[in-house]
């Protein structure tokens, strides 16, 4: 129980600063396919079509989307290589390392959670 109290501001203000802190990381990083997609694209620049065979069950339109929403707020690159077909390949920004600690986290948390679940 010490660890979760830890968790708990001190004051009114501060729980209202970690709420907005929380609400805007959500913000960026919420639905079901931001982080698996983050998580692929940490293995190097890939094209449309490999991220979606590895992801697996997203369509089309919703992986644009998603590409999409991480670029505008700086985690992903689209790259246009001016090939016959187009080459577009995507990766991820600098920037986008600064979830380093938060995506190992969540997987070994998720890992943790299967497996007290299988049991």
């Amino acid at each position: 129980m010490e660890t979760e109290k830890s968790f708990i501001p001190h004051n009114n203000q501060a729980c209202k600063v970690s709420v907005m802190a929380i609400k805007d990381a959500l913000y960026v990083l919420s639905g079901k396919w931001k982080l698996p997609l983050i998580m692929v694209l940490s293995e190097g620049p890939q094209r449309f079509n490999e991220i979606q065979r590895t992801l697996g069950d997203i369509t089309p339109k919703i992986l644009s989307k998603e590409l999409r929403e991480l670029e505008m707020n700086e985690f992903v690159i689209r790259q246009v290589y001016p090939t016959t077909p187009v080459t577009v390949t995507y990766e991820l920004t600098p920037y986008s390392r600064s979830l380093d600690k938060v995506m190992d986290e969540l997987r070994n948390w998720g890992l943790q959670h299967r497996q007290r679940i299988m049991k």
